[in-house]
C-alpha cells in the first residue's frame, strides 16, 4: 500500500492491501517516514468538546489547535486540507484511525480513516465523526479532502479498500435527525475503482461541472498503468456512469495526484508527478472535444531551477495565470518551487515564483490557495526554521514576491509535516491541518489568524 503518485510509500502495510512502490528513483518526501505504523491506540477516547489547545505567536499572527488527533475513535494523520459551510463549520478527513469498538480488526486494526466535522461554538470547537470507514466495500484511507456537491451533500475518494482500488463516495446525514453525539452521517459509495482501464487509487479530491458531472484522477491504472483522469455523470435512473478521459502513458505525463480544476471555457487542467519530457512531471490542460477530450503537455519540468515532481494542483489567478509548486528542484538538491504559467501566444511561458532551500523534498505538496489581492499561501511538510514544516505566504511586491512565514512547526504538541492546502476565510483567518504532531501525536487541525 502506498499513500501518493507513486512518490509516498507507506511503511505501515495492511494484510491483503496491494503494496505498491511505484516510485521512479529513491526521492521519497516526508511523509512516507512520519505516516509510520503507531496508529493503533484504539483504546484512546476522543474529547467532543474541545476547548482552544496550543496558542502561540507566529511572525505577528496567532497560531491555534482547533482538535488534537487521538488515533482513536476520532481519526488520526489529517494529510488533506479542509472544507467550509457558511455557517463556518470545517470538514475533513484523517487517512489512518476512526477505530471505534466496532470497526478495530481484521484490515483496521489501526483504523482506515474517518470524515469528520469541527462546528465552533464560542470559544471552543465541538468535534463530530461522521464516519469511519472499515477498509471494505465502503473504501479506506481517504487521502483527499471532502467537497460539497449540488445537493448540499459531501463528496470524496478513498484511495484504498478491499476488494476494491479505492472509491468515490457521498454521505449526508440520515434522514432521521440525530439526538446524539458522535452523529454519524449516512455513506453511499458510487463508484469502486477496479485498477483496469478505470485507473486505481484516487488520492486527489473531486470537483463538479456545472452539470454535476464529477472529475478526479487516479494515480495509477489506466491503459498504460499510470493512471488516469475520470469523470462519473449521473444517471437519470440514479448511480453514476465511469469514464476515463485521458489515460497517462508517460511522455505525457505519468501517476496524477492532484485534484484538478476548470477554466471559463470548461477545460481542465492538472498536474502529474512524473512522465513528461524529463520524466519529472508535467502541468497538463484536457480539452473537450465533441465525446472525446485532447490531452496536453503545458510544461515538463526538467529537474534543474524550475523544480521536478509537481504533487501539488495548480490554481488560478484572476488574470488567468496558473500557479503550481514542486516538491524538490535541481536534481534533488534543493527544497522545491512555485511557479507560474503565463498564457502567451498559444503557449505558455513558465516563471519561477520563489525557490525553497533546504532538504529536498520538503517543497510544497498541496495546492496553493490564492486570496482576491493575488497573495499565495502555501504548507510544506519539513521546511521551515525548525525542520517540521511551515505555513507561508507569498504577496506580489514590485514585479516580484516576497515570502513571508507565518508559522513554524516544531514538530511537538503544535504539531508537524503540514501536508494540507490552506483554507481562508472572509475574515482573513487560515485553517488548515498538520499530519503529525499534537498532543498524541496524531496530527492536529490548526487556525491562523492575523
Amino acid at each position: 500500500m502506498r499513500l501518493s503518485a507513486a512518490a509516498f510509500v507507506l511503511t505501515a502495510q495492511r494484510k491483503g492491501r496491494t503494496a505498491i512502490s511505484g516510485a521512479k528513483d529513491s526521492w521519497t518526501p516526508n511523509l512516507a517516514s512520519t505516516l509510520r505504523a503507531t496508529a493503533t491506540a484504539c483504546a484512546l477516547t476522543i474529547v467532543l468538546a474541545l476547548a482552544l489547545g496550543v496558542t502561540v505567536p507566529a511572525q505577528a499572527q496567532t497560531y491555534t489547535i482547533l482538535h488534537n488527533f487521538s488515533g482513536g475513535a476520532d481519526g488520526a494523520y489529517p494529510i488533506a486540507g479542509l472544507t467550509t459551510d457558511a455557517a463556518g463549520n470545517l470538514y475533513g478527513t484523517t487517512f489512518y484511525g476512526g477505530c471505534n469498538g466496532l470497526t478495530c480488526g481484521g484490515e483496521c486494526t489501526e483504523g482506515c480513516g474517518s470524515v469528520f466535522k469541527l462546528t465552533p461554538k464560542g470559544s471552543a470547537w465541538v468535534f463530530n465523526s461522521l464516519y469511519t470507514f472499515r477498509g471494505g466495500d465502503d473504501g479506506a484511507d481517504p487521502a483527499g479532502n471532502v467537497i460539497f456537491g449540488p445537493d448540499g451533500s459531501l463528496y470524496g475518494a478513498t484511495a484504498n479498500g478491499v476488494p476494491n482500488n479505492g472509491t468515490v463516495y457521498n454521505l449526508k446525514p440520515f434522514p432521521t435527525p440525530c439526538k446524539a453525539a458522535p452523529c454519524p452521517w449516512q455513506q453511499t459509495v458510487l463508484y469502486s475503482f477496479t485498477a483496469g482501464a478505470d485507473g486505481a487509487f484516487p488520492y486527489s479530491s473531486l470537483i463538479f461541472d456545472q452539470a454535476g458531472n464529477i472529475y478526479g484522477t487516479a494515480d495509477s491504472g489506466g491503459s498504460y498503468g499510470e493512471g488516469v483522469v475520470y469523470q462519473l455523470a449521473p444517471r437519470s435512473g440514479g448511480g453514476y456512469t465511469d469514464s476515463t478521459l485521458h489515460s497517462f502513458s508517460g511522455t505525457d505525463g505519468g501517476y496524477p495526484s492532484a485534484g484538478l480544476i476548470f477554466d471559463n471555457s470548461g477545460n481542465l487542467y492538472g498536474t502529474t508527478v512524473y512522465g513528461g519530457s524529463s520524466g519529472l512531471g508535467t502541468v497538463f490542460e484536457l480539452s473537450p472535444s465533441g465525446s472525446a477530450w485532447t490531452e496536453k503537455a503545458l510544461y515538463s519540468f526538467q529537474g534543474g531551477s524550475d523544480g521536478r515532481r509537481p504533487v501539488a494542483g495548480v490554481v488560478f489567478d484572476a488574470s488567468g495565470n496558473l500557479y503550481g509548486a514542486t516538491a524538490d528542484d535541481r536534481h534533488g538538491g534543493g527544497d522545491g518551487t512555485v511557479f507560474k504559467l503565463t498564457p502567451s501566444n498559444g503557449g505558455w511561458t513558465y516563471s519561477l515564483v520563489y525557490s525553497f532551500t533546504g532538504t529536498p523534498g520538503c517543497g510544497p505538496v498541496a495546492t496553493l490557495a490564492i486570496d482576491g489581492a493575488g497573495n499565495l499561501y502555501g504548507t510544506t511538510p519539513c521546511n521551515g526554521a525548525n525542520g517540521a514544516g511551515n505555513v507561508f505566504e507569498l504577496a506580489p511586491s514590485d514585479g516580484g514576491w516576497t515570502y513571508r512565514s507565518l508559522y513554524d512547526f516544531t514538530g511537538g504538541s503544535d504539531g508537524g509535516d503540514a501536508q494540507s492546502k490552506v483554507v481562508l476565510d472572509g475574515s482573513g483567518n487560515l485553517y488548515g491541518t498538520a499530519l503529525d504532531g499534537g498532543s498524541h501525536g496524531a496530527g492536529v487541525v490548526w487556525e491562523i489568524t492575523p
